[in-house]
């Protein structure tokens, strides 16, 4: 057959590939290049909401129409008192509705995962847009014509199906791309790397980091002496430390989180070429965080905060977005790297292996039901598509095993029936029985081969799975690669890279999770272990444990890395869009100075949710008002984004704004180095009482904008574009970096 050229620039020489075939369930055939290009988009239009028509069809509309049954529909007329033998005689065993509340109540919860127990989950399209021709047979990255339901999980790993979101730990990112060719797992997280390299250590490194077997404490956190007991003697968690030390454990939102498949995959072609690919997801908001006090105050008063910021996004239309991103190396470059391939500790630098964009992923859908929609979706890293395969990494190769063992013990041996979990290609397998089973397959031959020939298997020329016949030389035994046995030079990588503040955060944290550890030996171990990271960070963290000591200076290669930095990293995104801020509102507040405010942010794709006293409408001085979700009590400004304090229409409304919770709201902000504004008579408030001594007095008078120390104030002239420029860009860059707040305590 002729080949057609592929839409879209790619990134690689070839431009031809086969024709583009859809399946229909007639099993007839026909060449997409045939259809009209409006046609075309029709069709793809329906085909990318494929996941949602199927869910649909297991999607019951309960309402006041459809009357209360028993399980096996008879109508119930009394579900509130159970049956029994006098008004105040013994409830009756005859009782089969009391029964079937009760006993399936006693039966609701399924095992909770093991790690990444605590999750949310959305649902979306990707859409290729640079294919990688000549380099996969697989459609979903060669056909720029497809968008491809999709399905994302994002979890911690740590912590209990009942923990905070907002706790120290890597996040799980799990993406499922229900693809024409089966389903695609890239079961990943927000770190490119792990804590070990085999999978046999993996049942170590979880009872390690669990919370203590004596007494269950503490939750969801590494801070604790069996953790770094474990970490302070296995050299392979080297570098993962520095990541889970650093920012990038405390995420400001899953919309603002990288997303990383970790390990090596190989990607093969037509001709059975292989090339090996690591896979990344980048944020359109860019990969932003939260800071150590913020985060520990949201455990507490928002234990939700991720899960309902994912979810508020989306009901809102502000759509969070990821680019899909590939590390390519040819399989004769494999060896040119001073560290292995198949080691899950390490990873690619940027700066060697440029990632290259080729796709974008979209969540546009809330689940219906959270428990059949994410607690019983089974991610298995085994299932990928014709024209990939997997590496010899032996930390995937575990994985591989375990998921689908551990779907099996959590929800059953037919978990793949659950709707979430289903393809929407045609699937067909000689699988049977099992509870739960609830396909009625008329084929009566499950086995292969049969008399009928029913489910032929089929050639790798149409479409049938191939591994890559891999060559390998060598003994059975125990033993790594060599290049497995280095631990030390990228942890150096990382803390090298990091800007003056994230250094900063990293020293803090290494000492708030020692300072949980009581030993003097754990504590001294893991001081070990940074100190042939780093001899400046080990003395640092060293300050606040008088009993360790610090051993000689190990030589730092002094090398960086231009894409690690949250910061001032190469390609980070600093963008307003998709942030989210608090307007402070009190009854007579200047409906002229926050009506253009609100309209500015929602125009640039801000989120804005008014504080008041109240909820509900709040009256402005000239009587229109605007609608308060949050109060002064339910929220706190770590909530937010950043804050506004709107002034009033005359000069009584600044002793409105003399509350506990709002001067606490301001100095809260400000020590979590937030971008912060105030207008009109509100600008005195927040300098003479909120944070006296931290602003010159001109701030107050001036009949311009002024900006000090991250704080925006308006005091006298109209909210123009000036002001919203100036807040936006400011609120763009996530913190004020360089303000000092050393004297803050809020």
């Amino acid at each position: 057959m002729a080949a057609v050229v592929q839409q879209g620039e790619s990134l690689f020489q070839s431009q031809t590939r086969s024709p583009c075939y859809y399946s229909l369930p007639e099993s007839v055939y026909f060449d997409v290049s045939l259809i009209p290009p409006d046609a075309l988009t029709a069709v793809n239009a329906v085909a990318g909401d494929a996941k949602k028509r199927q869910m649909d069809t297991f999607t019951k509309d309960e309402n006041k129409d459809t009357p209360l049954t028993s399980y096996f529909g008879t109508k119930i007329a009394e579900t509130d008192i159970a049956l029994r033998a006098g008004a105040r005689g013994p409830t009756v065993l005859e009782d089969f509705h009391n029964r079937e509340k009760i006993s399936h109540f006693d039966h609701e919860r399924i095992p909770e995962r093991v790690v990444h127990a605590r999750g949310a989950g959305a649902f979306g399209e990707f859409k290729l847009h640079t294919p990688l021709t000549g380099l996969t047979t697989a459609k979903i990255l060669t056909d720029t014509s497809k968008v491809t339901p999709a399905y994302v999980r994002f979890s911690t790993v740590n912590g209990s199906r009942g923990s905070a979101d907002s706790v120290r730990d890597p996040r799980g990112f799990a993406v499922r791309l229900y693809s024409d060719e089966g389903n695609w797992d890239i079961v990943g997280n927000n770190i490119p790397v792990f804590f070990i390299q085999d999978a046999i250590k993996f049942v170590d490194l979880v009872h390690a980091v669990k919370p203590e077997p004596h007494n269950e404490i503490p939750q969801a956190q590494t801070a604790h002496d069996n953790a770094w007991d474990f970490m302070g003697l296995h050299p392979q968690t080297t570098h993962m430390q520095q990541w889970i030390m650093s920012d990038r454990a405390i995420p400001r939102s899953f919309r603002m989180m990288q997303g990383f498949g970790v390990h090596t995959f190989r990607l093969i072609n037509e001709e059975g070429k292989s090339t090996f690919v690591k896979y990344h997801w980048s944020p359109h908001l860019g990969t932003h965080s939260l800071v150590w006090d913020e985060a520990l105050k949201l455990a507490g008063q928002d234990p939700d905060f991720h899960r309902r910021d994912l979810w508020d996004a989306i009901e809102a239309g502000a759509y969070p977005k990821w680019e899909l991103g590939v590390q390519i190396v040819k399989e004769e470059d494999e060896h040119k790297f001073d560290f292995d391939l198949l080691d899950a500790t390490k990873l690619i630098p940027e700066d060697l292996v440029p990632v290259q964009n080729i796709g974008t992923l979209t969540l546009n859908r809330n689940p219906v039901d959270y428990f059949t929609e994410v607690e019983q979706v089974a991610f298995c890293t085994q299932h990928i598509v014709p024209g990939m395969d997997f590496s010899s990494d032996p930390l995937l190769a575990g994985r591989n095993f375990s998921y689908f063992d551990t779907q099996i013990s959590r929800i059953g041996i037919n978990f793949s029936d659950i709707p979430v979990n289903r393809p929407v290609c045609p699937f067909a397998t000689n699988a049977r029985d099992g509870a739960m089973n609830m396909t009625s397959k008329a084929n009566r031959t499950a086995y292969h081969p049969n008399r009928f020939d029913a489910l032929p298997t089929t050639a790798p020329a149409q479409g049938g799975f191939k591994s890559y016949p891999e060559v390998m030389a060598g003994i059975k035994e125990r033993i790594h690669g060599p290049k497995f046995n280095e631990f030390v030079s990228q942890a150096q990588l990382f803390y090298n890279s990091m800007s003056a503040p994230e250094k900063k955060n990293i020293v803090s944290a290494y000492q708030f999770e020692l300072s949980k550890c009581y030993e003097t030996v754990v504590q001294q171990n893991a001081i070990d272990r940074i100190n042939l990271i780093d001899h400046d960070l080990a003395l640092q963290v060293a300050t606040a444990f008088p009993s360790v000591k610090v051993g000689e200076a190990k030589p730092n290669h002094g090398q960086k890395s231009a894409f690690l930095s949250q910061v001032d990293g190469k390609n980070q995104i600093f963008t307003a869009a998709g942030r989210k801020v608090g307007i402070y509102i009190l009854p007579g507040y200047s409906y002229a100075q926050v009506e253009p405010i609100k309209l500015a942010l929602t125009a640039a794709s801000v989120i804005v949710k008014f504080v008041a006293p109240a909820t509900g409408p709040i009256k402005a001085g000239n009587g229109n008002t605007q609608i308060a979700e949050f109060t002064f009590e339910n929220s706190r400004s770590t909530h937010f984004d950043s804050i506004i304090f709107i002034g009033g229409d005359d000069d009584s409304y600044p002793k409105q704004l003399k509350q506990g919770r709002l001067i606490h709201a301001v100095r809260e902000a400000y020590m979590h180095l937030k971008a912060i504004a105030a207008t009109g008579n509100a600008v005195s408030w927040v300098t003479d009482i909120c944070l006296p001594g931290d602003f010159s007095p001109e701030v107050k008078t001036t009949e311009s904008i002024s900006l000090e120390n991250g704080v925006l104030f308006a005091p006298s002239v109209g909210i123009g574009a000036e002001f919203t420029a100036k807040y936006l860009d400011g609120l763009s860059k996530h913190r004020v970096w360089d303000r000092e707040v050393e004297h803050i305590a809020a």
